[in-house]
């Protein structure tokens, strides 16, 4: 008996699959699933390969009520801009979770990782944020500082966006990006406290290994939304910040203890308070993360399995009413597994 598995090229998701409400609605249903307990998702495989400096990463999940699972695998390798490369790449894989066979391969490239990270910030901004936010800050200027901005500009349509990076030129040509895609105002800011104190929200998305947010530099009425501490010497919020906060919420406690921002606030032994609430619980009304305007809160975000199977499940049915994709006949084996 035959089997058809479709393949999908990057541009033909890139047509198909949209960073927009849909997309956060589809990454949200992934937190509420996660918070109601019924989620199997093994820890993240991560191996490190300093002599190449690079890194993989293979994430899944399965998630009752979606028919597939994704299996994604997210190589970054930091030297390829040296041979003209892209430093990230990768794909996923999405199986029926009826059978087991494989329903679509996704060449992606990170395409479809970087939507459901950026609508992943936009649902903590959502849940989390001031009602009202007039200026949104980002730490970082690659390809996810401009979605993150874009994504929770769906959420909270703030009109002025302050971009901070080590590079100044690659600041300025993110913020000018920004002003383009939303029309709004957009400019670099050289001084991080200052992007901090004028916003309501900030996002971070550098690979830092040292604090680029202050502790100090909290104020009433501030989210944070940080995502860019997803390995373990990663770290981009001073580690008092998280005790400072009126609430500390995560993705999934058991990821950010190990490679997020609150490994970090452990190892420093400013963190006594137990587990954080997640986002899950959050969203179900089990938790409470914003109880008034004044609040500080952060989203310690470190990317999850369940997250890559609802945005692949999401991007095939897209992929299907736009006729997409190659379609190849498979004969799938009719012998028990093998190891």
């Amino acid at each position: 008996m035959s089997h058809q598995i479709r393949i999908v090229t990057e541009s033909e998701l890139r047509g198909a699959v949209a960073l927009d409400i849909a997309a956060i609605d589809v990454v949200e249903s992934a937190f509420r699933a996660l918070g109601e307990g019924n989620v199997v998702m093994p820890s993240i495989m991560s191996m490190e390969l300093p002599q190449a400096n690079g890194e993989v990463d293979v994430k899944t999940a399965y998630v009752p009520g979606i028919d597939g699972f994704a299996v994604k695998v997210s190589p970054g390798f930091f030297d390829n801009p040296k041979l003209g490369l892209p430093s990230l790449n990768g794909l996923m894989i999405l199986f029926s979770a009826k059978t087991g066979l494989v329903e679509a391969v996704f060449l992606d490239n990170g395409f479809l990782t970087d939507v459901r990270t950026a609508a992943a910030g936009a649902v903590a901004a959502r849940w989390m944020a001031p009602t009202n936010v007039e200026t949104a800050g980002v730490f970082g200027a690659g390809v996810q500082a401009r979605l993150q901005i874009e994504a929770a500009h769906l959420v909270r349509p703030f009109s002025k966006v302050l971009v901070w990076a080590r590079d100044e030129d690659k600041g300025e040509a993110c913020a000018n990006d920004i002003a383009a895609t939303l029309g709004i105002e957009a400019r670099y800011e050289a001084d991080p406290a200052r992007v901090v104190a004028e916003s309501q929200l900030v996002i971070t998305t550098t690979p830092a290994r040292e604090p680029v947010i202050k502790a100090d530099w909290l104020h009433p009425g501030l989210h944070i939304t940080a995502i860019g501490s997803d390995q373990g010497a990663k770290n981009e919020i001073d580690p008092a910040a998280l005790a400072k906060a009126d609430s500390y919420i995560c993705d999934s406690v058991r990821q950010c203890a190990a490679l997020g921002e609150l490994r970090s606030a452990k190892a420093a032994g400013t963190w006594t308070g137990g587990n954080p609430a997640e986002l899950g619980a959050v969203i179900l009304g089990k938790a409470q993360a914003r109880r008034s305007a004044q609040d500080i809160t952060i989203c310690d975000l470190t990317g999850t399995g369940a997250q890559d199977t609802a945005i692949a499940t999401h991007a095939l049915a897209a992929i299907d009413r736009a006729g997409a994709g190659t379609v190849v006949e498979t004969s799938p084996g009719e012998s028990g597994p093998s190891t």
